[in-house]
């Protein structure tokens, strides 16, 4: 994905940017949230964490919890976000009493992105380097980026 830089009118390009590699985005759908940064991904952001940039690399380049197998898998992310209180469930369906996260995985089952759901049933996601969006569906971001919606997870509030 294309890391833009900042400034003035970068909000409208930032926009078509989006849009370009989220089809399924319109301005109708989404609103970006926060400005671009590198400091963290989508699987932090999901987790409430602005500090690091968290994945499962064999070289130990980014941050991963000690405890968990730093592999790509569908596995190794729920072991992850158990740790904060997760654990899978059935749909991604808005309840009052829960926190949920939306992991997509590619064709071939390997994560490829993590969406915190919002107490207003809507979602958010860091978009690699770029900003943290507001999107109102989970498919908004499926496509070739991301692929599809593999689990959901959820904790109490």
């Amino acid at each position: 994905m294309a890391q833009m830089g900042t400034g003035a009118g970068i909000h409208s390009l930032s926009s078509q940017v989006i849009e370009h590699y989220f089809p399924n985005l319109s301005g109708d759908n989404n609103l970006i949230t926060s400005p671009q940064t590198p400091e963290y991904n989508c699987i932090a952001w999901a987790a409430e964490d602005t500090e690091a940039w968290w994945w499962p690399d064999r070289n130990d380049q980014y941050y991963w919890p000690p405890s968990v197998p730093r592999t790509e898998s569908l596995d190794s992310f729920i072991r992850a976000y158990a740790l904060q209180g997760y654990s899978v469930c059935a749909s991604a369906d808005y309840e009052e009493s829960f926190e949920k996260i939306a992991i997509y995985a590619d064709p071939q089952g390997k994560p490829t992105h993590a969406a915190r759901q919002l107490s207003n049933g809507h979602w958010t996601s860091k978009l690699g380097g770029m900003e943290d969006i507001e999107h109102y569906t989970l498919e908004g971001l499926h496509g070739a980026e991301y692929g599809v919606v593999a689990l959901v997870i959820k904790r109490e509030k």
